[in-house]
């Protein structure tokens, strides 16, 4: 019941909004977008054609031009959103939406001009992430995510599925802070993607965008033991996990899931950070951040990252400011 709704709300926009549903099968098929970003593009653009309907009192249904938008549809669409108490950076966001659908209409012809490109986008200060300094990263890894020893000894008196959940939480977290996934990026994460003997993971980002990522020893090893316990649980389990294709997967053989990595993310992180966030991200940040506080260039550390460009990395740079002012002051002679 719930699936034909939104059948027929998805059939209604696409009625009242000329070429909405053209302008998502071109994000999607073109510019490789994920369905998570479309639904966004589709929510935020439906909502500025939901304004203009009401902003000229037009009949429930009937269609709205793209072409008859003004300069100052645009300016009292801005300032509906601030009334709404939408904060600057999502105000930011719906209008990129916005252009962009109209940089689409276009292209194709439908329209002459586009009206939102002359608007400019509102400013927003940017929110420095949260990280861990060193002193914790090395407490995580090297205290309480401490890499348990061989399937040997006194380790066969573990629990079998303590011996898993264990071997993988581990594994999972050495990749994120490791080679600075995304979360999306640990979860579709398969084994044809990681090549331990040269130490390097081939990564399907943001746009099915590929990178190659470094693999760090730690990580590698973390893997290895991974690999291990698990190929050795799905055995004695009888069941056909250890076959799956993804690197990482839940007791029961099936792939992770984004709720999993949080949890675990968070369970572990509370142990050395009273941050607010303890969430998977935590860990990306901090990699870039010591990269960046340990001589990486800032173009290295945006490859990979996966990001699109310099801008979207710069933010770390005002958290490594310290960094930067410790050695300014060793190394100058008239600091």
């Amino acid at each position: 019941m719930q699936k034909k709704k939104e059948n027929t709300a998805a059939a209604e926009t696409t009625v009242k909004y000329h070429g909405l549903n053209g302008f998502l099968d071109y994000m999607r098929g073109q510019r490789k977008y994920s369905e998570h970003t479309c639904k966004a593009y589709r929510k935020d653009i439906s909502q500025f054609y939901d304004f203009l309907s009401h902003q000229h009192d037009s009949d429930a249904g009937s269609a709205v031009d793209p072409g008859a938008v003004t300069v100052l549809d645009m300016r009292l669409f801005l300032g509906f959103l601030l009334r709404e108490g939408l904060q600057p950076k999502s105000i930011a966001r719906k209008l990129a939406a916005v252009k962009s659908f109209y940089s689409y209409l276009l292209e194709i012809g439908d329209i002459n001009v586009s009206v939102p490109a002359q608007i400019v986008t509102p400013r927003f200060s940017k929110h420095v992430p949260g990280f861990l300094n060193e002193e914790q990263t090395k407490s995580l890894f090297d205290q309480i995510l401490a890499l348990s020893p061989p399937l040997s000894g006194s380790r066969k008196k573990e629990p079998l599925e303590e011996q898993f959940t264990s071997s993988r939480d581990r594994a999972m977290l050495e990749v994120l802070y490791g080679c600075g996934l995304r979360i999306s990026e640990v979860v579709s994460l398969e084994h044809e993607q990681v090549n331990l003997e040269q130490g390097f993971m081939r990564i399907t980002g943001k746009g099915n965008k590929q990178r190659v990522v470094p693999l760090g020893k730690h990580a590698a090893e973390a893997l290895k033991n991974y690999f291990e316990v698990k190929r050795n649980f799905f055995r004695i389990k009888n069941r056909g996990g250890s076959g799956n294709a993804y690197v990482f997967v839940t007791k029961k053989g099936t792939g992770i899931y984004p709720v999993l990595v949080q949890r675990v993310t968070k369970k572990y992180l509370s142990a050395v950070t009273e941050l607010k966030y303890k969430n998977p991200h935590v860990l990306r940040h901090s990699f870039a951040t010591h990269m960046l506080n340990n001589g990486a260039d800032l173009k290295s550390v945006s490859e990979m990252l996966g990001h699109t460009n310099l801008t979207t990395t710069e933010i770390y740079t005002h958290v490594t400011f310290g960094r930067v002012r410790e050695v300014y002051e060793k190394a100058h002679p008239r600091a």
